[in-house]
């Protein structure tokens, strides 16, 4: 007999029956945790940001739809993990972005969650102190700050979606989002992903498969029903109406790359195939760049190339840049690099700066 989590077992000593738990057997505790309307009443969007907001979304949503021929370029650290760093490279990011602002439709990359294939830090939301205290309550906080930052700069921001509760916290500053490769596969994420009021991306599979992203984009494009949270952090029923502003991203795999323009000339078929929109994003890094930072300028180059030969499937880009090269190991936080990453390897500014001017070049010389 079963009742409240518990289980009746006899005590033969005394024939009678005494309770045993049955649930919760590994929770070591329970945490209250603000809802998103409280805090986003403690930090509410302003209007500088709202205004950034619908114009970054709008931005990507023309040119998805080929109403605008600039291209879409998704441009930061791999990870956020240091709120003064983040906000110094988005004031050098949206200075250079009002610069070239004609040829490319800058989205600062804003990560706040990181999958893990095994075990490692999870990202600032889940563990914002860096030494696996998980004061994720302290994490949103800084998370949300750190977008009203970016926004108030007149720069858009495109974060994973990885937690499909998150996104009730933060989701109004963003501006775009991406399904990563591990979780592509997951019919949560594809529920959520047709609930979104932003544009999103699918990323292939880790193993390169482009299946599973197409699964992913038929699905989300209709409508689902689903448990979440609401804005009060009530358990719910959400009813979407599907997201037709979704998208495929193709970032190679343990395959090796896929941006070369036969596996593009493939992704294409393989879209109208399957009567999805026709509309590709590169990532520069990961599988593409074989996982080497030194390769994403290459990978851009053969991208930007193809665009102009008159691939208009290619809408856009992403590139892993920090203020500084490369990468670290995380260690004490007093005793982290400034401005390096604690996740993937990236470009440094300089660099990308370069990158992107010269990209921007090349693209109104096309015209």
């Amino acid at each position: 007999m079963a009742h409240g989590g518990t289980a009746g077992v006899t005590d033969n000593k005394k024939g009678r029956q005494t309770m045993q738990k049955t649930s919760d057997l590994r929770v070591r505790d329970f945490v209250p945790l603000l809802s998103p309307k409280d805090l986003k009443g403690k930090l509410p969007l302003t209007a500088a940001s709202e205004e950034t907001v619908i114009e970054g979304r709008r931005g990507i949503e023309e040119i998805l739809a080929g109403h605008d021929d600039r291209m879409i370029a998704v441009v930061g650290p791999c990870s956020i993990h240091d709120e003064t760093a983040a906000l110094d490279y988005a004031a050098r990011l949206a200075a250079l972005r009002e610069e070239i602002k004609d040829a490319l439709h800058i989205v600062m990359r804003v990560y706040f969650e990181k999958p893990r294939t095994r075990l490692g830090w999870r990202g600032l939301i889940l563990d914002p102190d860096l030494d696996g205290t998980y004061e994720i309550d302290q994490g949103l906080h800084r998370a949300r700050e750190i977008l009203t930052g970016v926004t108030a700069l007149g720069l858009p921001a495109g974060s994973e979606m990885l937690d499909p509760i998150i996104p009730q916290y933060i989701d109004d500053l963003v501006s775009w989002a991406s399904i990563g490769a591990r979780t592509t596969e997951s019919q949560t994420h594809r529920e959520m992903a047709s609930g979104l009021s932003i544009p999103v991306g699918f990323k292939n599979g880790t193993d390169g498969s482009i299946e599973s992203a197409l699964n992913a984009m038929s699905s989300s494009l209709h409508p689902h029903s689903f448990i979440g949270i609401n804005g009060d952090g009530n358990t719910s029923v959400i009813h979407t109406t599907g997201n037709d502003q979704v998208h495929i991203i193709l970032r190679g795999g343990r395959s090796g790359p896929n941006y070369h323009s036969w596996d593009i000339v493939r992704v294409e078929e393989m879209l109208r195939h399957n009567g999805l929109p026709g509309n590709i994003l590169v990532d520069c890094s990961h599988g593409n760049s074989e996982k080497d930072y030194n390769r994403q300028p290459v990978v851009l180059q053969d991208v930007i190339g193809q665009r102009i030969d008159g691939r208009s499937s290619i809408k856009g880009f992403m590139l892993e840049s920090n203020i500084n090269p490369g990468r670290q190991d995380l260690v004490a936080p007093e005793k982290l690099a400034y401005g390096t990453s604690i996740t993937d390897a990236c470009v440094g500014w300089n660099e990308t700066a370069e990158i992107l001017r010269e990209t921007a070049e090349r693209l109104r010389s096309a015209r």
